[in-house]
């Protein structure tokens, strides 16, 4: 288990180091990464993997034709959302254990999501957009919002944030 682990760290430090994230493809690292999982008995990410690659396939099947990157970037985002209201509701019931479990599920499919951007980028790409627009008012958010959001395509941000942040601008 050890040394696939430590197989999955200096690949991902390799990729990181000469930026060859973007040479194989979500759906190979998908499936090499499972293949490491495997030889390492690391059974929560084998089930977390599986859990993409099946949500990646009824998409794919609802649709009729393959996913690209950036498509099954927003399945996962959706993935983590729903993991994020699942934690809020276990700690509600009081099950901690549950909690961190999907805590970890979130850790790991993040670790496929290109990197989200901070607040304060998002703040001055949000500046940038009401320059661009000339919104003045609370009424013209949608078209702010639309016009941010088309800037953000395919990065992982969340939605409410960008949307207190337009809100916050536009007052």
């Amino acid at each position: 288990m050890e040394s696939s682990l430590t197989e999955m760290a200096r690949r991902a430090i390799l990729a990181w180091n000469l930026n060859l994230e973007h040479v194989m493809s979500l759906r190979d690292r998908l499936t090499e990464d499972l293949k490491l999982a495997m030889k390492a008995r690391d059974q929560l990410r084998m089930d977390v993997i599986r859990m993409i690659k099946a949500a990646v396939l009824n998409k794919e099947v609802e649709v009729k034709k393959d996913l690209d990157d950036a498509e099954m970037s927003r399945i996962m985002t959706t993935m983590i959302k729903q993991r994020k209201e699942s934690v809020e509701q276990y700690e509600k019931g009081n099950r901690v254990e549950l909690a961190a479990k999907e805590r970890q599920e979130i850790s790991i499919i993040e670790a496929y999501l290109p990197r989200a951007l901070s607040q304060d980028q998002l703040a001055e790409i949000v500046d940038s957009v009401v320059r661009e627009t000339q919104a003045a008012s609370l009424k013209e958010m949608g078209t702010v919002m639309k016009a941010v959001m088309a800037k953000l395509a395919g990065a992982p941000v969340d939605g409410k944030l960008v949307s207190d942040l337009v809100r916050a601008r536009l007052q």
